[in-house]
């Protein structure tokens, strides 16, 4: 759970963020813009870190993987985002 807490430390909500990728798991696709309302609960990131957005009048959990931070978000944000990017991106597991 250490990249939770990292994480629930680190990024400061809400923020703007934009899809970077589509997923299955996700109804969110690739250049959709959407605001991160905090993150999913610690059940949820048991394998994989979620964040919360609204969508259809409802919050629903999204791979903090689909997303990027755009402006204007504070530096600690897009830099803890950038940090997990980097880790799912060599492949690492939870």
């Amino acid at each position: 759970m250490g990249w939770y807490y990292y994480l629930e430390e680190k990024l400061r909500f809400p923020f703007p963020a934009k899809c970077i990728s589509d997923r299955a798991i996700s109804p969110i696709r690739k250049g959709d813009e959407i605001e991160i309302v905090g993150m999913a609960s610690e059940e949820e990131c048991q394998h994989e870190m979620f964040v919360k957005t609204r969508w259809d009048r409802r919050t629903l959990a999204i791979p903090l993987s689909q997303i990027k931070a755009v402006a204007p978000t504070d530096k600690d944000t897009k830099d803890a985002i950038e940090d997990w990017h980097y880790w799912v991106n060599q492949g690492y597991e939870l």
